[in-house]
């Protein structure tokens, strides 16, 4: 399967990755907005070409896998780049997916293309563990933590604060919260009550780290529902022990099946590299599209779609006889 990576970030390098571990796929070109030949990739022998001479590719890549930002990138490069190929986006706006897949739906069903919205662990993998959850335990309660882990986006909306060289946000759930949720008590918890946040800062030599810490700790939809602790660092500190992109967490829904007997699910993630793995999905996935694009459905799609064999590199017989 032909596959193409648009948008060479962290994203980017993590779908190269996964697609070198799939003998199934092949990277036919990176498109980029940068300028191509200021551009590495590990790959050898696969052009980086313009984002602006994409359409010269267009009978040439089977699955276009679209990794740009949520908030300002995807909600414009899907619904374009579906006029033209097959794609996989990795879009993560929880309040603003049904209005996106609106908007991607039409305009792959007017030129007769298919697109995967939302696909990676969270919407993505942990979507279907809701749903899987949900189904077996209709009476029950769900609940979601994230971490520990670096959060990008949080990271990044520090690092635009006047005298703020660099930063990491860590996500970290709140572990006597956490107990009692695997314990099955099922309780009401507040957004604070799940999560803290930790971050870490490289200030400049004359900023105000005492303003830096009140708009942090005051940022809203960010950090002002949460308990925030900053830790300002050197560079130095900062290069040796904050430079992966570990994260992971947990769906957990508890309930029960009858009278005082208690049931828990609970599908954990632990990653190393959060772009690495999110990367692996969104590759799988592409699989997927691929093969259903070939049976002639057009659309946008949600995992929620997408039967697990037609992600899964190997025969259904395969799957018969090792995984079911």
């Amino acid at each position: 399967m032909r596959v193409g990576i648009y948008g060479y970030g962290n994203l980017g390098r993590g779908v190269e990755t996964a697609i070198q571990a799939n003998s199934d796929m092949e990277l036919v070109a990176v498109f980029t907005r940068r300028d191509p030949s200021t551009l590495k990739i590990k790959t050898e022998g696969i052009p980086v070409v313009s984002s602006a001479d994409i359409l010269a590719w267009k009978d040439k890549i089977d699955v276009l896998v679209i990794c740009g930002g949520s908030a300002t990138d995807l909600p414009k490069m899907t619904p374009e780049l579906v006029k033209n190929f097959n794609c996989v986006d990795s879009y993560d706006n929880h309040s603003s997916i049904p209005a996106h897949f609106a908007k991607v739906d039409e305009a792959a069903k007017e030129t007769g293309h298919v697109a995967l919205i939302s696909c990676g662990w969270d919407p993505g993998l942990f979507s279907n563990a809701r749903i899987y959850a949900n189904a077996a335990l209709p009476q029950g309660n769900d609940y979601t933590f994230w971490g520990r882990g670096v959060s990008q986006g949080h990271s990044d909306a520090i690092r635009r604060i006047e005298g703020v060289l660099d930063a990491r946000q860590y996500t970290v759930p709140v572990e006597d919260a956490l107990a009692k949720v695997r314990s099955g008590e099922n309780p009401v918890l507040t957004t604070r009550e799940k999560h803290t946040r930790e971050c870490y800062v490289v200030a400049a030599e004359d900023a105000d780290k005492d303003e830096i810490t009140r708009q942090i700790v005051n940022m809203p939809a960010y950090f002002a529902d949460y308990d925030t602790t900053v830790n300002f660092i050197s560079m130095e500190e900062m290069k040796a022990n904050h430079s992966g992109l570990p994260h992971g967490g947990s769906v957990i829904r508890t309930g029960e099946t009858s009278q005082g007997v208690k049931q828990v699910i609970e599908f954990k993630l632990t990653l190393d590299s959060n772009p690495e793995f999110t990367g692996s999905v969104l590759v799988a996935y592409a699989r997927a599209i691929g093969r259903i694009a070939q049976r002639g459905d057009t659309g946008a799609k949600t995992v929620f779609d997408i039967a697990p064999r037609d992600i899964y590199a190997g025969t259904y017989e395969e799957l018969l006889a090792h995984m079911l």
